[in-house]
């Protein structure tokens, strides 16, 4: 687990919540205390310029890269008039550098094992194991689930 990993799953501990987030400030990752980090998280490159919106749920085993952005696509309404409910990204999405994941109102989905290209910006939800990249962001593909890419002779890890 990286250190930036490391300090995300701690900004919640009493004790060290302010340390943790001004460390993490030195890096320019923000990460409220509000967003639901699941166990497994992988940050790349320091996350730096990684900005969540305190609605954010990630999943287990979610990547990020430096430069990703989770929030709303409407920032000009103030939040408590806002439509937006949240984003949720599944269990074992990528989100490459510089994606912008945009939720205007509802409930924005990164669907299981999604991949959200680099510089992409997503503005609606997302099924499982695609690709999606551009701007807007379109779907462009579809990986197969990890299981499927491992082979039926070799047995999964441990």
């Amino acid at each position: 687990m990286s250190l930036v990993a490391a300090l995300i799953q701690r900004r919640r501990q009493p004790l060290l919540r302010r340390a943790v987030q001004e460390v993490l400030a030195l890096y320019g990752v923000e990460v409220p205390a509000a967003a639901e980090i699941g166990p497994g998280l992988r940050v790349f490159h320091r996350g730096f310029g990684t900005v969540l919106h305190p609605w954010t749920r990630l999943g287990a085993d979610v990547t990020l890269y430096n430069g990703v952005t989770i929030g709303r696509a409407d920032p000009w309404v103030p939040q408590e008039q806002s439509l937006m409910e949240g984003v949720v990204v599944e269990d074992g999405a990528v989100l490459c550098s510089g994606a912008k994941v945009l939720c205007k109102e509802g409930v924005l989905t990164v669907g299981r094992g999604t991949v959200v290209g680099a510089n992409a910006v997503l503005t609606r939800s997302t099924g499982p194991y695609e690709v999606w990249a551009g701007a807007p962001a379109r779907k462009i593909g579809v990986r197969a689930p990890l299981a499927a890419r491992r082979g039926a002779e070799e047995p999964a890890a441990l």
